[in-house]
């Protein structure tokens, strides 16, 4: 079985979102090798001193192998292209060899969405949310529940919906998220289908 792994932003010394982590991290322990973890990943992380933001990722099957710290550097979006596929992604396993098969198909484009059955779900390395004029939206089945838009959720700052290709151009914005990212809202985005 393959391993798994946290990705955690680390930014001026402060571990962030550490709750939503650690309830995935022990949610995989438990449903994959059916044992009853409490871990806690700040016990694993020893925060750089120095001032920035690092991209902390932490490697682990019953336990902790691996943790790594490096500092981060947001990447550029302009382009997507939509990729139908039949991908089961919902555990944020080390084994990556299917999407990184899609993201190869992406052209000229900066990254992938994903299209399953007809739904929007997730970009390469992140959840999407789209705005509707009064409303953030974020696809009620997205491949993986990302930790940042669990948090999102649980301030009711977003909704989900069930988002099909089709509808997308009906959206007035567009935004990624993730841990590393947080809430980014990108301008001038085009799609390809």
């Amino acid at each position: 079985m393959s391993l798994f792994f946290e990705t955690i932003r680390v930014e001026n010394g402060t571990i962030h979102n550490a709750p939503y982590h650690n309830a995935r991290l022990n949610r995989t322990i438990r449903e994959n090798f059916s044992l009853c973890t409490d871990y806690d990943i700040r016990d694993y992380i020893t925060p750089p001193q120095r001032q920035g933001i690092f991209r902390c990722k932490l490697l682990y099957d019953t336990e902790v192998h691996e943790v790594t710290l490096t500092p981060y550097r947001r990447r550029n979006y302009r382009s997507f292209r939509c990729i139908d596929a039949e991908i089961d992604y919902r555990y944020k396993s080390a084994e990556r060899k299917e999407i990184d098969t899609l993201y190869d198909l992406r052209g000229e484009c900066d990254d992938i969405i994903i299209v399953k059955e007809g739904l929007l779900t997730d970009t390469s390395i992140a959840n999407i949310a789209l705005f509707d004029g009064l409303h953030w939206y974020t696809p009620k089945t997205p491949l993986l529940q990302g930790t940042f838009r669990a948090s999102l959720l649980s301030e009711k700052r977003l909704k989900t919906k069930d988002i099909d290709q089709k509808s997308l151009e009906k959206y007035t914005k567009f935004a990624i998220m993730n841990a590393m990212t947080g809430f980014y809202q990108l301008k001038d985005i085009t799609f390809q289908f």
